[in-house]
């Protein structure tokens, strides 16, 4: 009968009116300050009520201009823009080191490393550093010293020579093309805004300040916005980053959802290296003779990596919130009363 009785039963919260100054200010303050930071950080400033998209989809499509005089030859694009498809990542080749005429065949080793005596020194089946396969043998180099023989592409490429830098690609010019999609929201986008026409692409060149949303950027300037200097990095190589971003609030208007654009250096660390600094790399142009024996010609190619990157997330209101004020001053003791 006792637990019948206790089932039963009614309870109701016990409420304490407490008439204290003291008590009813700080019980106020803290509610003040929950509130504040609910509307504060987490709806204004984060925006906690929003949903988010951060799956990008995005395409860049590149194109540089400019001609530049290099060794008493006019370089083109064609000649000094790889890959020539306009990528997002492509590179401007500033320096040449060009071995020309190499034909298979056997040769004296270039590099001083490999100088010797004796055909003992020779032995190491694989010239890793060098310009081919040892063969065992020392020869003569020239009427000073020997090196080790090689067989590979003669004669064997000489890379330390000094070259000079084709600094016209300072005056270059860049068009970035670049379009994206956000799949949540099925939102699409492209940097050339709707405003701009043709004749304002012909005339304008990006400035952070004076000209943001100008799709044609200056090399030399992108270079100068990266903290860096033009001429010795066209001489060393190097790799800078054009980050793209589109952060947008989509409870905006269509047009607030705009790109900004920012530079960097991506391969700092390998500037301060004294192994490998800089970015260079290898590329040949094959040719036959009329007899059908090949040969070609090596280039050893410095130059300026640029890498378009795309990042950005927008975001939404999503389903109407539920009230949330009364449990506030529920938890933080709304039955107390001045």
């Amino acid at each position: 009968m006792s637990c019948i009785a206790n089932f039963f039963t009614y309870e109701t919260t016990k409420s304490v009116v407490v008439k204290s100054w003291t008590v009813g200010v700080i019980n106020r303050a803290v509610q003040l300050l929950i509130i504040s930071y609910f509307i504060g950080w987490v709806f204004l400033h984060e925006k906690a009520y929003q949903i988010r998209d951060t799956s990008i989809e995005s395409s860049v499509v590149t194109k540089v201009k400019g001609f530049g005089n290099y060794s008493n030859r006019i370089m083109d694009t064609a000649d000094y823009v790889t890959p020539p498809q306009g990528t997002s990542v492509f590179v401007i080749i500033t320096k040449l080191i060009v071995t020309e005429n190499q034909v298979q065949g056997f040769c004296p080793e270039n590099n001083l490393r490999y100088q010797c005596t004796s055909d003992r020194e020779c032995k190491k089946p694989v010239s890793v550093t060098g310009g081919g396969i040892l063969t065992g043998r020392c020869v003569n180099f020239n009427a000073t010293f020997r090196t080790c023989q090689i067989q590979g592409w003669c004669p064997s490429e000489m890379d330390n020579v000094d070259v000079p830098v084709m600094l016209e690609a300072e005056n270059f010019t860049l068009f970035i093309k670049n379009s994206i999609r956000f799949p949540l929201f099925d939102f699409e986008k492209g940097n050339l805004l709707p405003n701009i026409t043709a004749e304002d692409i012909q005339k304008c060149h990006f400035h952070p300040l004076k000209q943001p949303f100008c799709p044609i950027l200056r090399l030399g300037d992108i270079v100068k916005f990266a903290g860096q200097n033009f001429t010795s990095l066209a001489k060393t190589g190097g790799i800078i980053g054009i980050k793209i971003g589109w952060v947008c609030d989509l409870d905006h208007s269509w047009e607030h959802c705009i790109p900004s654009y920012s530079f960097s250096r991506l391969d700092s660390v390998s500037e301060k290296s004294k192994v490998s600094s800089g970015y260079n790399f290898r590329y040949a142009k094959y040719y036959k003779q009329e007899n059908g024996t090949e040969f070609r010609t090596l280039m050893k190619a410095y130059g300026i990596r640029f890498d378009v990157l795309v990042y950005g997330n927008v975001s939404e209101a999503g389903q109407t919130c539920t009230s949330w004020s009364t449990g506030l001053l529920k938890s933080s003791g709304g039955g107390i009363q001045t």
